[in-house]
């Protein structure tokens, strides 16, 4: 069992700082776990056995570079805290350094767990809006609608057609999910 805050999660903190560090020294390409180990001050042999390839490391730093910081702004009211949301969303991860992360987060994913926690957080900052929105006394949509009506379209826009991709449809999301059809609510 992994004792929270033992060896292993220094040893996982040394060995993400590495990956950052060198990624930013020497590049992405340039990568390989005998570096990254050296770095850490750790053995090849240890990021083996706990990741098994360097692709499942990279997928592992990629999660934590996507985790949220901070919680969702509050702006008053439901649909001006879903759109600045989405649009921060959007902004974030459609940037360069944000397309790579979640490729590297999904190459190294063989059983889909690092996609799930991916998807855990954005719902966990949806849920987030909505309970602001409930106890502000406004109707809100379910986080899994949220997540099938704004954040499913924008992630597929962002992997696979990102041209003319901005914040007006983002915006347009949301509006379509707040005065959309009852299906969606």
């Amino acid at each position: 069992m992994v004792r929270p805050g033992g060896r292993s999660a220094r040893v996982q903190a040394a060995v993400h700082t590495a990956v950052r560090e060198l990624e930013a020294e020497v590049g992405r390409d340039a990568l390989t776990v005998p570096l990254i180990a050296q770095r850490a001050g750790v053995t090849p042999s240890t990021i083996y056995r706990r990741w098994g390839a360097l692709t499942e490391l990279l997928s592992d730093v990629a999660v934590e570079r996507l985790r949220p910081d901070t919680a969702p702004g509050d702006h008053g009211g439901l649909a001006s805290d879903l759109a600045a949301w989405a649009e921060q969303f959007l902004d974030e991860m459609s940037s360069p350094a944000g397309r790579a992360y979640i490729r590297d987060a999904l190459l190294g994913d063989p059983d889909g767990s690092n996609a799930g926690r991916c998807s855990a957080y954005a719902a966990d900052q949806v849920d987030v809006i909505l309970t602001r929105a409930a106890e502000r006394g406004e109707d809100t949509p379910a986080v899994e609608t949220v997540m099938d009506r704004v954040v499913s379209p924008l992630m597929y826009r962002i992997l696979f057609r990102p041209a003319g991709l901005g914040a007006a449809y983002a915006r347009g999301l949301v509006v379509g999910l707040l005065e959309g059809d009852s299906a969606g609510n």
